[in-house]
């Protein structure tokens, strides 16, 4: 008999979301977004790295290795995933799905072999300080990671060879987008014991040795930590840590629970195995570069100035700036007073919640836009709101984000304004969206039979119009109050963004006149709105109750549960943070800072949340957790 399988084999058939097929493009967008960050990250620490001297140190040298592994890996996987998601190219050779396969494991082994390098850097750096450079030569480092790259290759090298003896039958389905050694080996038809026992042996020399290891690692460099006498220089050695120790824990968790969920899930849907297998490969790549970007000051340092030269360095004075003697002179964003040194600790929330904001209401809009279903009332008022809120809080969140990583920011009076106008406007747009959704609401519960007669698609289209015009009417007067003013004294905004009564308080005249207007504007809008809300909800709630049987109430108050949550979420934090503004004078500045933001970004981030969860035809297009025929 002979090693190889002489038989000619059937093309493997790639997977993507089952039950969602119609459904790839769109969830291609969340894909592509992800690749885009892990490669534009990595490439870009790349480039800093090879082109800046003083970065040419043992630990930046590691670093770079990563970069180009995790560079690798997702370019290994990405033409598969886009072929399937974007052409439905299901059909993969054998041969071709061996060397793919191949990629994948020697540079996911490459990544954890830089990782417990890395460890062994920082061990040697803090036990071992005086004698760094001599024991990490650029030689020793070559030979270290020539080592590393030896070992994958050697390790993994005899795994397409085991798999090409085996027989397959009918059954050639893989269950991802790409080429796995214990996916391929479970479609085989004959004896495949050895496969997968070679791969358990693997996993424990490799990734398991490297663990402990790594684990040995730490516990020596925080033996010698508690050895040092002074706390400062203690808290100074941990924490030039804590970047590797991230990149560990995004690389380990995720690998242990797809070992765990494939080991002992078998009960767990398959769009749980297929959706880890994902973040097993693309969460180190994407978050990796982010992590050493927040963290490391050299590398955040080179990336931005390169980025944004234009954009005024750290070097900015708030005291030096204090004065001008233009009328409308460049303003100064400062942060969050008193939490400085804390700043890029607290953009790593604020990073994530602007990430998830931007794709879960990308996605939401591109489901509601592609699926003719979708095309009713409820979900256009939800397209809108989804639009709405992706514009909201990149109005903001960006500046806000730059402030974080490079300290006070100079704006000119015209951008200050400009930012001003859409904050106002979007923000208004949004309340009056909400007001759209709940008399749809209430036109299908309480009039069904007139709802697609009242609601046609010439009226949602000339609300939608309505709502941008009252935004623009109502924020342009106001706009008009700032430029009457003189400011003679302060240009320092104690604030990320700008806002009407942030650069107002800053004239030298009487802002009464901002003041009063800024008020009635709130009242009459915003507050208005929520007036109105009120009430489509109380003549809902008495058509309800009105109702024969429990069930149809019930089902009646259920197409309800999604709008009055985000209405929740949105007036719950508006409110909070207004009546904080006016009446909290002993609530610290930071905090009243922070709460402004909070309640510009949470309702972007959580809406699509709220409604992936509570909507059935927005989780099924979206999330596949329900996959269900069309």
């Amino acid at each position: 008999m002979d090693f190889f399988n002489t038989s000619a084999y059937q093309p493997f058939l790639l997977t993507g979301f089952p039950g969602l097929e119609s459904s790839h493009k769109v969830i291609s967008i969340l894909f592509c977004a992800l690749y885009l960050i892990a490669l534009t990250g990595n490439s870009a620490i790349l480039v800093v790295i090879q082109g800046e001297p003083s970065l040419h140190t043992p630990m930046y040298f590691f670093l770079s290795i990563l970069a180009a592994s995790d560079l690798c890996l997702c370019v290994s996987t990405l033409p598969t995933l886009l072929g399937l998601f974007w052409f439905n190219v299901r059909e993969i050779h054998l041969d071709a799905c061996l060397v793919q396969m191949f990629f994948i494991h020697v540079l996911s082994l490459m990544e954890s072999g830089i990782l417990l390098a890395m460890a062994f850097d920082r061990y040697v750096a803090i036990s071992n300080p005086l004698r760094y450079s001599a024991i990490l030569t650029n030689a020793t480092i070559a030979k270290i990671v020539g080592g590393l790259w030896l070992r994958a290759v050697a390790v993994i090298l005899p795994g397409p060879f085991l798999i090409k003896r085996l027989r397959f039958c009918e059954a050639t389905v893989l269950s991802h987008s790409y080429c796995l050694h214990p996916d391929i080996i479970k479609l085989s038809c004959s004896d495949h014991r050895i496969n997968s026992i070679y791969g358990l042996i693997v996993i424990l020399i490799t990734f398991g040795m490297d663990s402990v290891l790594i684990l040995l690692s730490y516990l020596k460099i925080f033996i010698t930590v508690l050895g040092i006498a002074s706390r400062v220089e203690q808290f100074k050695a941990l924490n030039t840590c804590v970047s590797h120790i991230c990149a560990v824990l995004l690389v380990y968790v995720p690998m242990l629970g797809v070992s765990i969920i494939h080991r002992f899930g078998k009960h767990v849907p398959s769009v749980v195995h297929i959706i880890m297998g994902y973040v097993y490969l693309l969460v180190p790549p994407v978050l990796n570069p982010v992590v050493y970007c927040i963290k490391t000051q050299e590398i955040r340092a080179h990336i931005l100035g390169n980025l944004l030269k234009s954009y005024p360095s750290n070097g900015l004075s708030v005291t030096a700036l204090n004065h001008t003697t233009a009328q409308h002179p460049s303003f100064l964003l400062t942060g969050l007073p008193g939490l400085e040194d804390a700043q890029i600790w607290i953009s790593i929330p604020f990073s994530f919640m602007y990430l998830l904001a931007v794709t879960g209401n990308v996605l939401v809009t591109a489901v509601v836009a592609c699926d003719r279903q979708l095309h009713q009332p409820m979900y256009l008022f939800l397209a809108m709101l989804a639009l709405n809120d992706v514009l909201l809080c990149t109005v903001t969140v960006p500046q806000m984000l730059l402030i974080f990583w490079k300290g006070p920011a100079l704006t000119p009076f015209a951008a200050c304004l400009t930012q001003m106008f859409f904050v106002h406007a979007l923000f208004l747009s949004e309340s009056a969206v909400l007001l759209a959704m709940a008399f749809d609401r209430y036109v299908a519960i309480c009039t069904p039979l007139h709802y697609a007669t009242l609601l046609s698609g010439s009226l949602i289209s000339k609300v939608g119009l309505s709502l941008v015009a009252r935004s623009i009417i109502v924020v342009t007067p106001g706009v008009l109050l700032i430029l009457r003013l003189h400011f003679c004294r302060s240009n320092v905004i104690h604030h990320t963004y700008c806002e009407n009564m942030g650069i107002a308080k800053l004239a030298c005249n009487s802002i009464a006149l901002n003041s009063i207007y800024g008020l009635s504007a709130a009242l009459l809008t915003t507050g208005l709105d929520f007036v109105l809300i009120f009430l489509s909800y109380w003549l809902i709630l008495r058509t309800v109750l009105q109702l024969p049987s429990k069930e149809a109430r019930t089902k009646a108050f259920g197409t309800c549960g999604a709008h009055i949550c985000v209405l929740l979420i949105f007036y719950t934090l508006a409110f909070f943070s207004f009546f904080t503004h006016r009446f909290g004078h002993r609530v610290p500045r930071h905090t009243l800072i922070l709460l402004a933001n909070l309640y510009l970004l949470v309702p972007p981030t959580l809406n699509p949340i709220v409604y992936g969860i509570k909507t059935k035809e927005i989780r099924v297009r979206v999330l596949g957790l329900h996959c269900q025929p069309r």
